[in-house]
């Protein structure tokens, strides 16, 4: 801590003071809760002195996690906390006293100091938005014909494949989803097309990935939780049975010679 910044005790709280003056307050519970408040200082100096607080917790009073929340629409604390090494770990939908929602933050003993460049990276990580991603395949039999699911938890087939795990390539999620449903090993031929999903029925959007696939053999056994049962159908035909959207990113995918890029199944110029 710099010698113009100290923390002292009033009461049940803190006092950060900077060059002899009191420039916020704040308090920390013996459970790591934190808030706290800054006067009217620059927000350099709340940073410093809110960076200062997480350090004393840890030191001087042993805390192994301090944690804040701050409403959704408090704009000069969001950037306090993120700017004082606090990374964001969730929302917490109409936590506050008058239904407004609340971001937490938080910083744990063993993360690195403020001034470490993996603190930047590590609260700039928490707080960029994220897509969900998706892994399908078109995997075709010697007529042509497509692989279709019969699913159990909705009405329309779909190509084989899934959501792509945290830190699992597209091209990894789609082999290891044809291993789980059908218990067949894949390889991926080829990228056949990327689609970007608008949200739909109360899923955010998301990113798809359609796959050349090719199996080592047909559909050994099928996951019954997920899968009721699977058939082989020609792509003129793909309408009758499955979403509107498939129907759009398989047929593009398959009348061109390259990957495709498409906004919901259709091509930009569209």
């Amino acid at each position: 801590m710099s010698d113009d910044l100290t923390i002292r005790t009033a009461g049940d709280e803190y006092e950060i003071v900077s060059a002899g003056a009191v420039i916020g307050t704040t308090s920390v519970s013996d459970d790591g809760g934190l808030t706290w408040h800054f006067d009217d200082v620059d927000e350099r100096l709340a940073v410093r002195g809110l960076d200062a607080m997480v350090e004393h917790a840890f030191g001087e009073l042993g805390l192994h996690r301090v944690q804040g929340r701050v409403a959704s629409d408090d704009k000069p604390n969001l950037r306090i906390a993120s700017r004082a090494g606090l990374r964001k770990e969730g929302v917490v939908r109409g936590g506050g006293g008058d239904g407004v929602d609340l971001v937490q933050f938080a910083r744990v003993a063993t993360d690195p100091p403020l001034a470490d460049r993996s603190t930047f990276t590590a609260v700039l990580n928490s707080t960029l938005p994220t897509k969900r991603c998706i892994a399908q395949a078109i995997v075709r039999d010697e007529q042509g014909r497509i692989l279709l699911c019969e699913l159990v938890y909705k009405c329309f087939w779909d190509l084989p494949g899934g959501v792509v795990d945290p830190h699992e390539s597209p091209a990894t999620a789609v082999v290891r989803e044809l291993k789980e449903e059908l218990e067949v090993d894949a390889t991926v031929t080829g990228l056949a097309a990327v689609s970007w999903l608008p949200p739909w029925r109360g899923w955010d959007d998301a990113t798809l990935f359609v796959f050349d696939v090719e199996l080592d053999s047909p559909p050994q056994s099928l996951q019954p939780r997920e899968i009721r049962a699977v058939h082989w159908v020609a792509p003129h035909d793909l309408g009758q049975h499955v979403a509107d959207y498939t129907v759009r990113v398989v047929e593009q995918a398959l009348a061109s010679d390259v990957p495709v890029y498409l906004e919901d199944g259709r091509p930009l110029d569209q």
